[in-house]
């Protein structure tokens, strides 16, 4: 589980706590000196008493709460968890760039990773509902979400390698977020060999985090490289690994078609949908009632004065 503020630049209203407990104890000092004035001994008891100190401390932590309380309203909280899901829906993104020709895979990372979500479909529960997109420079739904499985191997069969120059994973994520946002347990696969150009990811991050989508990647390609018409493609990971943690998916490293097939496998049994709660509702309640709570208890058992 993680908390998540959504306007932090409102935690600065935390540094009002300090004052607060310095007006407590100065009013609290102020009101003693003028009972001990004119008190009678009885009165005097209860103002210098253990009793009345106590009475004050309960007071001074109740506004401390509700002070905390309000802060944290007014910022703005969201709760993500992970939750069990029976069922997930997926969109299989394959890097289709010029990059994908690489040969250190055979006949080449393209050909590898088609095959491998072919697998995928075909092994995948029913009921589970699938769609392709590819991408180089832009990005390309093959197949919106089905559950026709003939429909998504002739999907992924088609894809060619690109003409469109560049790599621009963001957009893939976010067309892929897209065509997922009304489904209930949502994940997007990138496979890629991770050698990104265009784009930003950190949008595509914060834009399938808005809408508790969970990104697996995978980096297909091997650290030596392999031969293409431009000549040698390294896997670059760095990127891939990032946005797998950074959206509670897991990054898996491709060197064989074996590894593709078996990450797919892993795929399947990773059961927990994230969800975000915003539980600023909630604090604004307990604010309210603690307020109305305090207001009564001032008002008759904690009085200070007779």
């Amino acid at each position: 589980m993680a908390i998540e503020i959504i306007r932090p630049s409102y935690l600065v209203l935390l540094g009002i706590i300090p004052l607060i407990i310095f007006l407590h104890f100065f009013m609290l000092k102020k009101k003693r000196s003028h009972a001990l004035r004119f008190a009678n001994f009885d009165a005097l008891a209860r103002v210098s008493g253990v009793d009345l100190l106590s009475k004050n401390i309960f007071i001074l932590v109740l506004t401390l709460f509700i002070t905390v309380l309000l802060v944290f309203s007014l910022a703005g909280v969201k709760v993500d968890q992970n939750l069990y899901s029976s069922s997930f829906s997926y969109i299989i993104a394959i890097d289709s760039s010029s990059s994908m020709e690489a040969t250190d895979l055979s006949p080449n990372r393209l050909e590898v990773a088609k095959q491998a979500a072919i697998d995928f479909v075909r092994s995948a529960p029913l009921g589970t509902s699938i769609g392709v997109i590819s991408f180089s420079g832009n990005s390309f739904i093959e197949q919106d979400l089905t559950l026709d499985k003939d429909a998504l191997v002739s999907s992924i069969t088609k894809i060619p390698l690109s003409s469109i120059g560049g790599t621009d994973i963001g957009e893939a994520m976010i067309v892929g977020t897209n065509l997922l946002r009304s489904e209930e347990a949502k994940a997007v696969i990138i496979i890629s060999d991770g050698r990104i150009n265009i784009g930003s990811l950190d949008n595509a991050i914060t834009y399938a985090n808005n809408y508790d989508v969970i990104v697996h990647s995978m980096g297909i390609g091997t650290e030596q490289g392999g031969e293409t018409s431009y000549g040698l493609s390294k896997i670059d990971e760095d990127a891939l690994k990032a946005i797998a943690h950074n959206t509670g998916g897991k990054y898996f490293k491709i060197e064989s078609v074996q590894a593709l097939s078996e990450s797919f496998g892993q795929i399947i049994e990773l059961k927990f949908k994230k969800v975000t709660s915003d539980v600023t509702p909630y604090l604004i309640l307990a604010t309210l009632v603690l307020f109305i709570l305090e207001y009564i208890l001032i008002s008759t058992r904690f009085r200070i004065l007779p």
